[in-house]
């Protein structure tokens, strides 16, 4: 079977656990929050085993303790199993298993000084607002059909995750039970997030095309 780019995304409900101070004003956020559920049918309608993530997440773990480039994510959906440092906007600092879910500290590159990114600072001011952005695996793996769901096969090799504007299925954030607020005020949000990002590219005459 041939592989393909999987793409999983979900809201990521972040909790703040510190700030880095870098050189200048500002510094790098870390937040936690959960980054993937599995043995579950995801909001792709794809089924991924727990052995499967078992697997990727003890390689990824040896990345972060090599301090690989590898562990650094994008900020919005790339289309490309490369990780783009140009792209860069944070960096995943430790994972650890709860269950079925995968929790994740993520370091965004927000600093204004020489710690920072172009792309983390705009996902550290999306996050500084209070506003809700989305978390997204990016992996390469083969599917079979397998009743009702897609299950990935074993072939699945984790990339890495991204940090995403605009989710692949909305409704899945509203049943992670991680929002109160009506699908209205939701829907308010996401517009905010992605007029704040879309009009940061078009500054830098990058306008996504609509």
């Amino acid at each position: 079977m041939n592989k393909e780019l999987l793409i999983e995304t979900r809201q990521f409900k972040s909790t703040p656990v510190r700030l880095v101070e870098g050189l200048n004003r500002g510094g790098n956020i870390f937040v936690e929050g959960v980054l993937a559920t599995v043995e579950v049918k995801n909001g792709n309608g794809r089924y991924y085993k727990k052995e499967l993530w078992e697997r990727e997440i003890t390689q990824f773990q040896n990345k972060i303790d090599q301090k690989s480039t590898e562990i650094c994510g994008e900020l919005d959906h790339p289309d490309s199993q490369v990780i783009n440092l140009k792209n860069a906007s944070h960096a995943i600092r430790e994972l650890r298993w709860e269950g079925n879910e995968i929790i994740g500290k993520v370091e965004i590159f927000c600093d204004e000084g020489p710690l920072g990114t172009a792309s983390g600072r705009i996902a550290g001011a999306i996050v500084r607002n209070g506003l809700i952005i989305g978390i997204s695996s990016r992996g390469m793996g083969s599917l079979k059909q397998m009743g009702e769901v897609m299950e990935v096969q074993d072939d699945f090799e984790l990339l890495t995750w991204d940090l995403v504007s605009n989710p692949s299925n909305p409704d899945s954030w509203m049943k992670n039970g991680a929002l109160n607020e009506s699908r209205t005020t939701y829907l308010d949000k996401y517009a905010r997030t992605n007029s704040i990002i879309t009009e940061i590219l078009c500054a830098k005459g990058t306008c996504p095309v609509m």
